[in-house]
C-alpha cells in the first residue's frame, strides 16, 4: 500500500496524462489516425539526451561544472542570472526540452552545494520559462516555429521580425526576475573532492553532440539513439537505470490526448469560431489545454493569420504545466531533486507563468 501511495505521488503527472489519454480514447476510438499522433523523433531525442545526462551525472560532471560557476560568480543573484541566461540561450540553439534536460541539473547542483536549496522551485520555474521563451526568435528554436515557418513559407527575416520584440521583452522580464534573489555570497557547504574524468567526459559530450544532431535531423534519430544506448550500455550501464522512463511515457500519453482532442468535432468548431475573433489570444489559450505544438498544428488549419498564430503558440508555452510539454521535464527533475513540496512548486509555477503570459499577451496585442 505504501508503495502504491509513493508511486502515485512520484508519478502524478504520468497518471493524469494516462487518464486523459484513456478518456479521449473512448471519444475517439483507436484507428489509423493514431499513427500520426506520436512524434517518435521527439521521444527518441529526449531519451538519447536523458541517457547522456545520466551518464554525465554519474561521473559528477555537473557537480564539478557547478563548482566552477560558484567560484566565478560574485553572489547568488548573479549566479542565478547566469543559469537563466544559459538555459535561455541554450533553447535558442538546441530547443527547449534539450536545454532543460541539460541545464536543470546544473542549477540544482549549484543550489545544493551552497546550501540554497530553498530557492530550487524559483530557479527551476524561471529556467522553465527561459527555455520555453528562448527559442521563439528562430524558425528552429521550437518545434511549433518550424511547423508554422514551413507551412506558411514565411521569409526568415520576416519571421525573426515578428518575434523580435516579445523575445526582447522576455529577456528583460527574466533579467528583472532575479532582483528578488539576495546578493548573498555563496560558499560551498560540502568539501568532498571530485576527480574530473576528461576522457570519459569528452566521450559523453560527443554523444551529447550526437543527440543535438538528431534534433536537427543531421543524423537519423533512430541511428543516433541506437548508437548512444549501445555505447552507454558498454561504458556505464547503470546510467540507463537512472533514466526517467516515466517522463517518456508521459510525453507519449500527452501526444495521444492532444491528438484525440484535435479530432473532436465540437472542439474544432469552437476553436474555428474563436480564431475568427482573436487569433492571438485564443491560440495562446489553446496551448493551456492541448500544449503549443498540437495547437500550432490544429489551429493552422483554420486561419491564415500566421503572425498572430506564431506569437500565440510561442507565448502560450507559458501558463499551465501542459502548455508546453517541456514543463513536464522541469517538474520531473524537481521531484527527483526535492522530496515533497509539490504544492509549493505548483503555486510558484502558476504565479510566475501567469505573470509572463499576461504581460506578453498584452504586449503582443498592442504591437
Amino acid at each position: 500500500m505504501k508503495y502504491c501511495v509513493r508511486f502515485v505521488r512520484s508519478h502524478a503527472v504520468f497518471i493524469i496524462a494516462t487518464v486523459l489519454a484513456a478518456v479521449t480514447c473512448f471519444i475517439v476510438p483507436p484507428d489509423e489516425g493514431y499513427k500520426s499522433y506520436v512524434d517518435f523523433k521527439t521521444l527518441s531525442c529526449l531519451l538519447a539526451t536523458l541517457c547522456v545526462v545520466c551518464a554525465l551525472k554519474n561521473i559528477k560532471f555537473f557537480t564539478i561544472l557547478a563548482r566552477k560557476i560558484i567560484h566565478s560568480t560574485p553572489n547568488l543573484r548573479i549566479c542565478i542570472l547566469a543559469l537563466i541566461y544559459i538555459t535561455f540561450i541554450g533553447s535558442l540553439f538546441i530547443a527547449n526540452d534539450m536545454a532543460l534536460i541539460t541545464f536543470l541539473p546544473l542549477g540544482w547542483y549549484v543550489l545544493h552545494d551552497t546550501g540554497n536549496e530553498k530557492y530550487t522551485p524559483w530557479l527551476f520555474v524561471l529556467q522553465n520559462i527561459a527555455a520555453n521563451l528562448g527559442g521563439m526568435l528562430t524558425p528552429f528554436g521550437n518545434p511549433q516555429n518550424l511547423y508554422i515557418y514551413t507551412k506558411f513559407n514565411i521569409p526568415t527575416l520576416e519571421f525573426m521580425g515578428i518575434m523580435l520584440w516579445p523575445f526582447l521583452l522576455s529577456v528583460a522580464m527574466l533579467t528583472a526576475s532575479v532582483l528578488f534573489f539576495p546578493k548573498s555570497k555563496m560558499e560551498l557547504k560540502r568539501t568532498e573532492y571530485f576527480v574530473f574524468k576528461p576522457v570519459r567526459s569528452a566521450v559523453y559530450l560527443v554523444f551529447f553532440t550526437l543527440s543535438i544532431l538528431m534534433v536537427f535531423s543531421v543524423v537519423p534519430y533512430y541511428i543516433g539513439l541506437a548508437v548512444i544506448i549501445a555505447a552507454i550500455l558498454i561504458l556505464d550501464r547503470y546510467a540507463l537505470l537512472r533514466v526517467d522512463y516515466f517522463l517518456i511515457l508521459t510525453f507519449f500519453m500527452f501526444f495521444i490526448f492532444a491528438g484525440n482532442m484535435s479530432r473532436i468535432e465540437i472542439i474544432r468548431d469552437v476553436l474555428s469560431s474563436l480564431l475568427e475573433k482573436n487569433t492571438l489570444v485564443f491560440s495562446a489559450l489553446s496551448c493551456q489545454f492541448i500544449s503549443n505544438v498540437p495547437s500550432a498544428i490544429l489551429l493552422s488549419q483554420f486561419t491564415d493569420n500566421y503572425k498572430e498564430l506564431l506569437l500565440g503558440v510561442n507565448i502560450g508555452g507559458t501558463g499551465t504545466i501542459i502548455a508546453s510539454l517541456a514543463s513536464l521535464i522541469t517538474f520531473s527533475e524537481y521531484c527527483r531533486c526535492i522530496e515533497g513540496g509539490k504544492k509549493r512548486y505548483f503555486a510558484i509555477f502558476t504565479l510566475l507563468n501567469v505573470i509572463f503570459l499576461a504581460v506578453l499577451l498584452v504586449f503582443c496585442s498592442i504591437l
